[in-house]
């Protein structure tokens, strides 16, 4: 069962980076979502499956008669789904002021859109411009 779970991180991670890769903002939150699953599964997986240990100790046992699960990969879960949720929110809401500013999810659009993104001169200000009436050295007749 271990070895089956794993192999499924793979895919959903394999996955994930496929969707994050492909140049549309949507497809990139959907492979985010998968990523921290992916991620989530594997810290369960590495906790190590028992069905028959449950991480409690007896109310009238000073110290545990029997094999015990361990409870990390438990708490770990919890607190990657907790900033999962957080890392979610914030992107959606990147997302949606990013839709709202250049009112497209291509990547490749939104980099063309970006102000003096083919300008060459973009950072340049008014006194670094060159001017059309002056000739730069090695432009232009002599």
């Amino acid at each position: 069962m271990e070895t089956a779970l794993a192999f499924m991180c793979g895919i959903i991670a394999a996955a994930s980076i496929y969707l994050m890769l492909s140049g549309n903002l949507i497809r990139f939150i959907f492979g985010l979502v998968l990523a921290t699953n992916a991620v989530n599964l594997l810290i369960f997986v590495s906790g190590r499956l028992a069905e028959t240990r449950p991480p409690l100790i007896g109310a009238d046992a000073a110290v545990p008669v029997q094999k015990l699960a361990n409870a990390l990969p438990q708490a770990l879960i919890l607190t990657a789904i907790v900033i999962g949720f957080a890392l979610l929110t914030f992107v959606f809401i990147l997302f949606y002021r990013t839709y709202q500013s250049l009112g497209t999810v291509d990547t490749e659009t939104m980099r063309i859109a970006e102000p003096g993104g083919s300008c060459p001169d973009a950072g340049a200000t008014s006194r670094e411009k060159p001017d059309a009436s002056e000739s730069v050295a090695g432009e232009g007749p002599e």
